[in-house]
């Protein structure tokens, strides 16, 4: 037992030195802005929560049975989210309470929150994409026809914005399907405007992913 609890914590200790490297490569070796700082490391905290959900260090790989979310594994999301749509803009009263909901772990209760938002504005796409994040996340991380609508309805009612593609590329990371991440990621930078605040967080995992896949 003392062998294995050592192993797991020289395993904790590998993962939180690579998010550290992840987070010096973004911030300083790709010459990240300041405001660019929340989203690449709200992305990193929430693989790191994903994994604290999923992953037991130390211990040899066998089926897992799905596991409840824990409190807080939500709040990267919301986080990643906000930055996308534009932090200065506040989202509706709903939105609000889903998020708080969200970042406690329940979202069953920030799923039915984004509904309310939706009720009262069905053109709402962060509404949409927080359903489908809430709806993801309730399965485990797990893409379903629930959550795949979400995020269909959030790109027909913003065309184009980012967020949707985003958090596709994000469960197809979680699932073990790093090149499908990095080819949503990467045509969501393509398309990008040149001042996108969010631009330079994508960027930065961008170059860190198709770093991480590259032949050695």
């Amino acid at each position: 037992m003392a062998a294995a609890g050592a192993g797991a914590g020289l395993s904790w200790l590998a993962i939180l030195l690579l998010a550290a490297a992840a987070f010096a490569l973004g911030a300083l070796g790709l010459r990240l802005p300041r405001q660019g700082y929340t989203l690449l490391g709200a992305a990193l905290l929430f693989g790191l929560a994903g994994y604290a959900l999923q992953g037991e260090p130390g211990r040899p790989a066998a089926p897992s049975e799905a596991r409840a979310p824990q409190v807080g594994s939500g709040a990267p999301l919301v986080e990643i989210r906000r930055e996308l749509f534009g932090a200065a803009i506040l989202p509706s009263r709903f939105l609000i309470t889903s998020d708080a909901f969200a970042r406690r772990g329940d979202f069953i209760g920030a799923a039915g929150f984004a509904r309310s938002a939706l009720a009262d504005n069905p053109n709402d796409a962060e509404a949409w994409t927080a359903l489908g994040n809430a709806m993801l996340e309730h399965a485990g991380g797990r893409m379903t026809p629930a959550a795949h609508y979400a995020y269909d309805e959030a790109e027909r009612a913003r065309p184009g914005h980012p967020a949707p593609a985003y958090f596709r590329g994000l469960a197809h990371l979680r699932a073990g399907e790093p090149e499908r991440t990095l080819e949503l990621w990467s045509a969501i930078l393509a398309k990008a405007p040149p001042d996108a605040p969010w631009r330079a967080g994508v960027a930065a995992r961008v170059a860190f992913l198709a770093q991480a896949l590259a032949p050695r």
